[in-house]
């Protein structure tokens, strides 16, 4: 069996769902660990036994390397991608795929097949059974989707990391960063977007951020369909998302990712969230993603999460940020 000669750039929060998912892989062979906070680096690289470092750079200069993930502040998703795609690495970057649209399309332009993008709750089994039953018209015609996203983020949250808050480091606030996910599934439910109406503002951490911590809007899709969204961090604890989708001859709702089923007035449980802890609300298929990512590399074929796939969501909630400064103007997508 190969094994994928490994590194992760970036060793915050989010970096521990990924080297715990790489670690009991066996066609992947951690080799190093990087990042700016000589501390972090060394725990991690203790934690996972590799090597470590605090410049990223020497996996561009290491032909050893062959694939590197990317768990870093949004803005440093395209230059380090960009500089690893080019070295002829695969690289696996967490969301967004860049802060910026321009920026995401360079990295298409660089990819050759070779970046993938995570949105692990693609993979949910609620999410399965909800993209199975609009596919083939378990329920009848889809008729209308929401969603909502009720999540609390402290001052500290963002004062403590160097780089949120600000959208010329962050690229903006609930949108991008708490809601991208579940604004990617209403796409990867209901198709392609075409335009959207929507309003962001900054309700409570006015003193701390310039980006928003609260966002609405309506997305229009090819087909016809309309989905509505409301994100917030002002909500006092996170609560579990909620999706729902109304058909003709039903309604899939999800808690998480718990799904319902509700038809002639009587609801069931099609499936229960296996999410649980501080961090549930990141959901459970990161390791089923990533494992994906490496079947692919594997049969030398491209991820089907990649940067094609993953800039629709970009470009829909960077054109809520165009809606919102002209009071509310549909932009085309």
């Amino acid at each position: 069996m190969k094994k994928f000669r490994t590194a992760v750039i970036g060793c915050g929060g989010i970096s521990q769902v990924h080297l715990t998912a790489l670690s009991k892989m066996e066609n992947v062979e951690l080799v190093s660990v990087a990042d700016v906070k000589e501390d972090r680096a060394k725990a991690k690289a203790e934690a996972f036994h590799c090597a470590w470092t605090t410049d990223w750079s020497e996996y561009v200069r290491d032909p050893s390397i062959e694939v590197v993930h990317l768990c870093t502040p949004h803005y440093l998703h395209a230059p380090m991608a960009i500089a690893l795609l080019d070295a002829g690495k695969r690289v696996l970057t967490e969301k967004p795929i860049a802060s910026e649209v321009k920026d995401a399309e360079a990295m298409i332009a660089h990819a050759d097949g070779r970046l993938g993008v995570v949105f692990q709750n693609r993979y949910n089994e609620a999410s399965q059974i909800i993209k199975s039953a609009v596919e083939q018209g378990t329920y009848g015609k889809l008729l209308s989707l929401r969603a909502a996203v009720n999540w609390h983020r402290t001052p500290e949250y963002y004062t403590e990391s160097g780089w949120r808050g600000r959208f010329a480091t962050e690229g903006g606030g609930v949108l991008i960063n708490q809601s991208i996910h579940t604004l990617d599934l209403l796409l990867y439910f209901a198709g392609k977007p075409v335009s959207v109406r929507g309003k962001v503002s900054t309700d409570v951490l006015y003193d701390y951020i310039e980006v928003e911590d609260t966002a609405h809007g309506l997305i229009h899709f090819e087909n016809g369909l309309m989905a509505n969204f409301y994100c917030t961090t002002t909500f006092g604890i996170d609560r579990p998302v909620e999706i729902e989708l109304v058909f003709e001859k039903g309604i899939l709702k999800t808690d998480a990712e718990t799904l319902y089923e509700t038809v002639d007035g009587e609801t069931r449980t099609l499936c229960r969230s296996a999410a649980s802890g501080e961090k549930a609300y990141w959901g459970t298929s990161h390791e089923i993603l990533i494992r994906d990512f490496y079947k692919a590399a594997e049969e030398n074929k491209p991820f089907w999460i990649d940067g094609e796939s993953a800039i629709p969501v970009l470009r829909l909630l960077k054109a809520v940020y165009a809606s919102s400064a002209q009071d509310g103007k549909e932009i085309r997508l």
